[in-house]
């Protein structure tokens, strides 16, 4: 029912050891796991080996239960589709994501499993700009896979000093967790209701039903 907790993933979008990610998670998991709004599940990509994206018509199978070239695609496909929101954990790598993180969001294909519905960032440097242009990059890709992107965001600059004993240090980076998660969860309930309710079939799958339509009735117009 649509009053029960949301399911919550949180991916963690980079795997490189050494990683400042293992000291932002743990903060973030904390204060998740303390919201009723939430049941989270943590996709850790370093658990995540997906092949460099490579799928085509003939890797595909089935449209409506895919095959894909690898298990583990298919396996990313069906979990991530169990989820109703997602929290996105970056670096900036070159003003942008992760090639890891970006590689996973690539092969969310043909399951349209993020479809109408909510994606949040946190984000962290070892700089000052907290990877906001990785966030604003990230937008782009959420909303081609058909997803919300959404406005409320958390930045951490100086990563290395800004968190400590699991806590930040900067009390502005606690409220923007706390709004984005209110955020999160206004958006994962009005979401999951409408879904809940029907959707339309995604736009490219219309675009080419009506064009195939046409093109039956030997008209262009």
């Amino acid at each position: 029912m649509i009053g029960a907790a949301n399911r919550l993933q949180m991916i963690v979008g980079s795997s490189r050891p050494g990683r400042a990610a293992d000291l932002v998670v743990p903060w973030v998991v904390e204060r998740v796991s303390s919201d009723a709004a939430f049941e989270l599940e943590v996709l850790d990509l370093k658990d995540w080996p997906l092949p460099m994206f490579a799928e085509h018509a003939g890797t595909i199978g089935d449209r409506s239960d895919p095959t894909y070239s690898d298990p583990i695609v298919r396996a990313w496909n069906q979990k991530v589709k169990s989820g109703d929101a997602y929290l996105v954990i970056t670096p900036e790598y070159n003003h942008s994501i992760p090639g890891v993180l970006k590689n996973a969001f690539d092969n969310v294909f043909v399951s349209y499993a993020l479809r109408n519905k909510p994606v949040a960032a946190v984000g962290y440097s070892s700089g000052v700009s907290g990877a906001i242009r990785a966030i604003e990059h990230l937008a782009h890709i959420v909303i081609e896979a058909d997803a919300v992107p959404l406005r409320s965001t958390v930045v951490i600059p100086q990563v290395g000093s800004a968190l400590a004993d699991g806590r930040a240090r900067d009390p502005m980076t606690d409220i923007a967790l706390d709004v984005l998660l209110e955020d999160l969860a206004w958006w994962s309930n009005v979401l999951r209701s409408a879904r809940s309710e029907g959707q339309l079939p995604p736009a490219v799958q219309r675009a080419r039903a009506a064009l195939a339509s046409r093109t039956a009735a030997g008209g262009d117009r």
